[in-house]
């Protein structure tokens, strides 16, 4: 058992304002909802805290409606200037989820120091040393204090050859002879799936390299129950500081608690670096703000489950929403136990994102479309080398499908210089707009950026031109009482108003009023075309005859089909998905099986195909638009009818 004879105290990164509120939420929680728990936790003595990075970047813009620069700016303020902040950055992909060219990660440095970010977590999931010499160099030539991360994770399978305590401390090594300065180390495990005794060989092996002035930390989530007893490892191995949390944004899948960790610190002779009795009070304004949230059990609980399939704490949470969403969580079990067929086949990379998510998403196209029939884009570029090589050789079948699937040929250079240019496009789409080109909007715009996705529905876009969506897991409000009908009094005739849609869209600003806080936005009420645009009839509902009347302009794309014996193309999914593409025109002749639109589901677009050849009657929807599983997306007239 640990025990220091002289005392220590141990340093802490608290995790609530970034990786607690990813863990239970994904990160979609309104900035001003968790400010006053910031602020009584800096009184209470944190020093160090993590307020951005990771899906705490991208959240805001995607589905809080909120800046993530502004929203750092608002909890720099709260903070104050002599706490640490530190965000999460990864490697050649930053803060999104590609791979980024080095002139996109020397922005996003920039403007992560700009807007109080003091310390920058950098790991790469393929453990690439290349990669993290190359990505921390704009870090340190930013001024901030780089913390190298060595990514770690148990692996579903047996291997003597990485994800071992000598395999980790090699890459450290390496890095620190590539000359690049760190001023800190990271044992980073995003799954909680490391066992305690990897971790204390892992940490007495880190320290015996590293300069005295170097601390080490470990990072770790308690998903598996294990998280304070890997800290225990961590510290007896010479760790100096360690990442926890505060309830309701504590243990399940985030990290355990301040307080569990001091109980388990007593006669050891270790302490924290701040006063524990003072969690109460943050917990208290936590729970306050975060009042109007709906939690999700999953998220809250240990999951034993995860020592095989070793996904990260930050992203069960948002996968199994996304699932829910999406209407195919009853498949969330077969998702799980494909996830050690598809970490072994692709080289073992960790478990971290976005390899996490690659390895996600391509568990989840095994169980929907059968093992490697459909390679996910990031997996498959991920086992080809587009991010960097693979701790071990991925399984030639799954290269040679890849290769076959996304006519790619095997890649092993420089990660950043194979990536696509990410800056010039999206200054391009801010002139197209009429959008100030400041450093904030283009690196919004371009860090949002998917191959293949319609510049329209970049999520930047949306934010700096006011459609941002907002998408919060609030709690069902009740619907009110119908009150008892009334006879309405006698009133004078109000004047006519004109009839029919107004000649242009009107754009107004309405304020909510929420729980005591008040919120802006700007509304644009349509005009005469989207006003005349018929809404997706949902399931069940009887469809609507069509209007009497002269039949709209040509080329209109939302003119009804007037055949009862058109063939209705739906969503492959039981839940809400976004149509992302169109792919045919109406009048146009289409074939059984051929694709006719895409919708984006678990952050990856999946095809919708007619199950019938003919001719595209009716275009129900447009990209951007939401729907059911019963919304009918295009309807088809077969041949012959």
């Amino acid at each position: 058992m640990i025990h220091v004879k002289d005392g220590k105290r141990v340093r802490v990164m608290l995790t609530a304002f970034r990786d607690g509120l990813q863990s239970v939420f994904g990160g979609k929680v309104r900035t001003g909802d968790v400010l006053p728990a910031l602020e009584a936790a800096v009184a209470a003595g944190a020093h160090h805290l993590e307020f951005g990075g990771g899906a705490r970047y991208q959240a805001p813009f995607f589905y809080v409606g909120e800046d993530p620069f502004e929203a750092m700016d608002r909890m720099r303020a709260a903070a104050g200037p002599g706490v640490d902040l530190q965000i999460l950055t990864r490697s050649v992909s930053g803060v999104t989820l590609a791979s980024q060219r080095l002139d996109a990660l020397e922005l996003q440095a920039k403007l992560m120091a700009k807007h109080g970010t003091t310390v920058d977590r950098n790991f790469d999931f393929m453990n690439d040393v290349d990669n993290l010499v190359a990505t921390g160099r704009p870090i340190v030539d930013a001024g901030m204090h780089h913390q190298l991360c060595v990514a770690t994770m148990g692996l579903p399978y047996r291997s003597e050859a990485v994800h071992t305590p000598a395999y980790y401390v090699d890459v450290v090594r390496r890095v620190l002879e590539s000359g690049v300065q760190v001023d800190s180390v990271c044992m980073k495990d995003a799954s909680g799936t490391t066992d305690p005794t990897t971790v204390f060989e892992t940490a007495k092996g880190l320290k015996r390299i590293l300069p005295p002035d170097v601390p080490l930390w470990h990072h770790t989530h308690d998903t598996a129950s294990m998280a304070v007893a890997c800290y225990l490892a961590a510290l007896e191995g010479g760790a100096d500081g360690i990442d926890l949390s505060v309830r309701p944004l504590a243990s399940g899948t985030s990290q355990p608690d301040v307080r569990s960790m001091a109980h388990a610190l007593k006669g050891t002779g270790l302490e924290l670096d701040l006063d524990v009795k003072r969690m109460a009070e943050v917990e208290a304004l936590l729970t306050e703000g975060l009042e109007a949230y709906e939690f999700n059990p999953i998220t809250l609980a240990a999951d034993a489950r995860v020592v095989d399939f070793p996904m990260p704490g930050g992203a069960i949470g948002p996968n199994v929403q996304m699932m829910k969403g999406a209407g195919i969580l009853d498949r969330y079990s077969e998702v799980l136990a494909e996830f050690p067929i598809v970490v072994e086949a692709g080289g073992g990379w960790t478990s971290v994102t976005p390899g996490s998510q690659q390895y996600w998403l391509q568990a989840f196209n095994n169980v929907l479309h059968g093992r490697w029939k459909k390679i996910d884009a990031g997996y498959g570029r991920s086992v080809l080398g587009y991010f960097g090589r693979p701790p071990e050789t991925p399984d030639p079948d799954v290269v040679r499908a890849a290769a076959e699937q996304l006519k790619l040929e095997p890649f092993d250079g420089d990660p950043l210089e194979k990536a696509a240019d990410s800056l010039g496009p999206a200054r391009a789409a801010l002139r197209e707009h009429g959008l100030a080109e400041t450093d904030e909007h283009v690196f919004l715009v371009a860090s949002a950026l998917v191959p293949g996705k319609d510049v329209e529905l970049n999520e930047g876009l949306r934010l700096l031109t006011g459609r941002a969506r907002v998408n919060l897991p609030l709690k069902a409000v009740p619907e009110p009482e119908p009150e008892a009908e009334t006879p309405a009094p006698s009133v004078a005739a109000p004047a006519a108003t004109p009839a029919g849609p107004w000649p242009a869209p009107v754009v107004t600003t309405v304020t909510v009023e929420e729980g005591g806080v008040a919120r802006s936005f700007r509304v644009t009420v349509a005009g005469p075309e989207d006003a005349a645009r018929p809404a997706p009839a949902r399931a069940g509902a009887p469809r609507a005859a069509a209007p009497a009347g002269p039949p709209p302009a040509p080329g209109f794309p939302y003119t009804p089909s007037t055949s009862p014996a058109a063939t209705e193309v739906h969503s492959p999914f039981g839940g809400t998905v976004e149509v992302v593409a169109i792919r045919v025109k109406e009048g146009e002749a289409v074939v059984a099986g051929q694709v006719v639109a895409a919708v984006e589901a678990m952050k990856a677009q999946h095809d919708v195909r007619t199950p019938v050849a003919g001719t595209v009657a009716r275009v129900h929807v447009r990209p951007g638009d939401e729907v059911r599983a019963g919304d009918a997306i295009v309807s088809v007239l077969p041949s012959g009818a």
